[in-house]
């Protein structure tokens, strides 16, 4: 079954980019766009999409209300030019699925509707790098069991820098599906559901 999507931005190339990738999926189909927050709201209430993609700063009612209001009710994920802690801190806390960079690119995008279908959150590499900082090891702080290859531990590590699959596999030279094999192994190794947690583990382990 396809994945339907609402999606709300004021600028109209954006939508229409948007729509445009997430339309090429099998899996994914736009039902509905809105320019302000309160047809989002509207919109997601009488179509109940699956998914809402919610830009911060629109007119009426910003995305961090549509995500207070809608939460409950629907996956929200945040997408965003604005990388500031506090706009994370306030979509995560009233519930957002995802908190996306708008230059994050097409394949994260898609990314991320799929972890929020599966119940998982997806939040840009550069911001999950900011967020996980503070998890360095401390003094007297335990380290994590390393259960990794070298190979795993230094996608771990790249990871945990904030590169996407495509930069690690330049820096590394392999594919990216290689790279996505080893990510795979590196979750199930660690017991995690995402990128999220592979960076997690790895500022802890200090690696990164």
């Amino acid at each position: 079954m396809s994945t339907r999507i609402l999606i709300a931005d004021d600028q109209d190339d954006v939508r229409s980019g948007f729509r445009l990738i997430l339309d090429s999926q099998p899996d994914m189909t736009v039902v509905a766009e809105a320019a302000d927050g309160v047809a989002a709201v509207d919109l997601a209430r009488t179509l109940r999409p699956d998914v809402v993609l919610a830009d911060i700063r629109m007119p009426k009612r910003d995305g961090l209300e549509v995500t207070r209001l809608l939460a409950a009710e629907t996956k929200v994920i945040v997408v965003t030019t604005f990388d500031l802690d506090d706009y994370v801190h306030t979509a995560l806390r009233h519930g957002a699925c995802g908190f996306l960079l708008k230059r994050s690119g097409p394949a994260l995008l898609i990314e991320a509707v799929r972890a929020a279908m599966a119940g998982d959150t997806l939040i840009s590499p550069q911001i999950t790098v900011r967020l996980l900082r503070h998890l360095a090891p401390q003094p007297g702080r335990t380290r994590p069991e390393d259960p990794l290859t070298p190979r795993e531990r230094e996608i771990a590590r790249l990871v945990a820098q904030g590169l996407t699959n495509a930069e690690i596999a330049t820096e590394l030279i392999v594919t990216p599906g290689t790279v996505k094999t080893h990510l795979a192994n590196v979750q199930a190794k660690l017991d995690v559901r995402n990128r999220v947690g592979i960076a997690s583990w790895a500022w802890r382990s200090g690696l990164a």
